[in-house]
């Protein structure tokens, strides 16, 4: 197995032993026979002659994440994400971050900068350098017109004037071969004038193409001879009007990685049938001396299926334009924005990345799996505090005559249980009065079995605080309890001598009246209430949770109060939350429900 060596600077996840896969075993493969080790690079994209006048590529391999900047990211990018820049990472190589914006209609300046964003929030830099640009297919665009050129001189590319109906009856399907169009035999002179033509502007948009010319006769519908140029007269956010064709992706693509030095191309099971052409045009172009050899490979991996989620492009914008979510951000997405929001970690989706694995066969992740991952992550980083969710008055009324009237005891309690070795943790600071808040449910008028908090005649502590012994409650005309009663037991104090001499058999959390602060609390859900929720032609909609939001009115202690954006917490026994990263702030505390302290889904 090769020796791993870092490359892109990247935030490593905690497990450091990486799972082996196909990926990672066709990589060291080529490292031990030098596949690729001859091949030089001249510091930026270029053909064949620009890369013959460079050094040895100080790569030992390269891989690429070529998202189309039009949309979000989500989850299923973040693992594709998390493979390319992790394995060239762990192999000595260098990751390129290329947008392949090819496709004027869809794409805007928006989704680059999100993109952008997305990758360097998950810990990755790319192109070799922490500052480096992206990468972007349209500024291939000219020897991608010029390849083009060369196919049809040497016979392999021809316009086809035929409408797309009659292009798609003429193909055939799986149990028919296509039929040659009759535009096929024309010379690759004619062919050439026609095709500068339709450079040039001279014809309408959709009243031909350019295609390849393979085998109209292929088991592979794919190979009989797909289009690889369309006259489109659409504004490009980065080549404004210079073109009015565009190269179709499934021609770009393959360039883009020759022209980048791709070594493995990594991609998703739908483009496997789109090998055998991604292998002819380079083997095409090479053989032309257009491109330098030897040529990228094209490599397949299971795409992520999650459970309650869905990934759609289309879907998801329905989502968002239907107002049935407040945004691409919505912490309910699965947009990486989304996530983020939601309070996932960098870190957190690395792990997932690297435990659901890389294989060539289609499965289902649980979902619970993704939430594992996030609290694992957090568990010993997160720092502790109280908050009250349902908050009733909980009144000490022996407070006064005990410690004093109008007195406030100083409490405290470590932010992080168990810190790191050889780390102090932090200490929240709080006080407790003669009233507090505690949450409803920990008090019961008459308990039912096994019920150890507050009921009349039984003790309890108040975490951080004082044993205190339930004595009845106060309720109003329609029979709602409005205080809970108790008395304090005087010396028992956590931290002090004699804190143990009353034993109680469980602690409650509680927030100081004097010191607790009003924090709106949004206690996020699953989206969806079907595990599959568009499967088999299923009307996503159908299947939205209408109880995926609940927004709450808390009380949360001091320290919580303070939060930053984006900061993460332990409510005590709530679960893990995060301070919004777009409406918390100062005097208004705002924050979102990342996950549960264990998966209660379903039970």
């Amino acid at each position: 197995m090769s020796t791993p060596s870092p490359a892109n600077t990247a935030a490593v996840a905690p497990e450091t032993v990486k799972t082996s896969n196909f990926l990672r075993q066709i990589i060291e493969h080529d490292l031990d026979k030098g596949t690729y080790a001859a091949r030089r690079w001249a510091g930026t994209p270029g053909d064949a002659a620009h890369h013959a006048a460079g050094q040895p590529d100080p790569a030992k391999v390269r891989t690429r994440f070529p998202p189309e900047p039009n949309g979000y990211l989500h989850i299923g990018h973040a693992k594709s994400i998390c493979i390319n820049f992790g394995l060239a990472r762990d192999y000595g190589g260098i990751c390129h971050l290329r947008f392949d914006d090819t496709n004027p209609e869809k794409e805007d300046t928006e989704y680059v900068n999100s993109i952008i964003d997305a990758v360097k929030w998950l810990g990755f830099d790319w192109n070799g350098a922490p500052d480096a640009a992206p990468y972007q297919a349209s500024d291939y665009f000219g020897f991608m017109y010029r390849a083009a050129e060369y196919l049809i001189e040497s016979g392999h590319a021809y316009v086809d004037e035929q409408t797309t109906e009659q292009m798609r009856a003429n193909r055939g399907d799986f149990t028919k071969p296509g039929v040659d169009s009759p535009f096929r035999t024309r010379t690759p002179e004619e062919n050439l004038r026609i095709f500068r033509e339709m450079r040039d502007g001279e014809h309408e948009d959709g009243s031909m193409v350019l295609r390849a010319k393979i085998d109209m006769a292929s088991p592979n519908i794919n190979m009989r001879d797909p289009a690889i140029y369309r006259i489109r007269r659409a504004t490009h956010h980065h080549t404004g009007d210079t073109w009015c064709i565009y190269p179709m992706y499934t021609f770009a693509h393959p360039i883009e990685d020759a022209l980048e030095q791709i070594t493995h191309s990594l991609c998703t099971l739908e483009f496997e049938d789109q090998r055998p052409f991604y292998d002819w045009l380079l083997e095409r172009l090479t053989e032309g001396g257009l491109l330098a050899g030897p040529a990228p490979r094209q490599y397949e991996f299971a795409r992520l299926n999650l459970t309650y989620v869905i990934t759609s492009k289309r879907k998801l914008a329905q989502l968002v334009y239907d107002h049935k979510v407040s945004g691409w951000d919505d912490p309910r997405m699965p947009t990486i924005v989304g996530l983020r929001r939601r309070g996932y970690t960098p870190a957190a989706l690395q792990v997932f990345a690297d435990r659901i694995g890389v294989t060539k066969s289609d499965s289902w992740i649980d979902y619970s799996t993704l939430e594992g991952c996030l609290r694992e992550d957090l568990e010993l980083k997160a720092h502790r505090g109280m908050a009250v969710l349902n908050p009733v008055k909980l009144v000490l009324t022996n407070w006064d005559d005990v410690m004093g009237a109008g007195h406030l005891e100083p409490c405290s309690l470590p932010a992080l249980p168990h810190p790191p070795e050889g780390v102090e943790s932090p200490v929240r600071h709080f006080t407790i009065g003669k009233a507090v808040w505690i949450e409803r449910e920990d008090f019961e008028e008459v308990p039912p079995k096994g019920y150890k908090r507050l009921f009349p005649g039984n003790k309890v502590r108040l975490k951080g605080g004082y044993v205190i012994e339930c004595t009845g409650c106060t309720k109003d005309a329609a029979g709602t309890i409005t205080e809970v009663l108790a008395t304090v037991v005087p010396d028992t104090k956590s931290g002090t001598p004699g804190a143990d001499s009353v034993k109680v058999k469980a602690a409650i959390t509680w927030v100081g009246v004097a010191d607790g602060v009003n924090a709106e609390v949004r206690m996020y859900d699953r989206l969806f209430l079907d595990a599959h929720p568009d499967a088999g032609g299923k009307d996503f909609i159908e299947s939205l949770n209408p109880n995926s939001l609940k927004v709450v009115t808390a009380i949360v202690e001091p320290s919580l109060a303070n939060a930053a954006p984006d900061q993460k917490f332990q409510f005590e026994r709530h679960g893990y939350f995060v301070a919004d990263r777009v409406d918390h702030a100062a005097g208004k505390p705002v924050f979102n429900l990342a996950v549960g302290l264990k998966d209660s889904w379903g039970k």
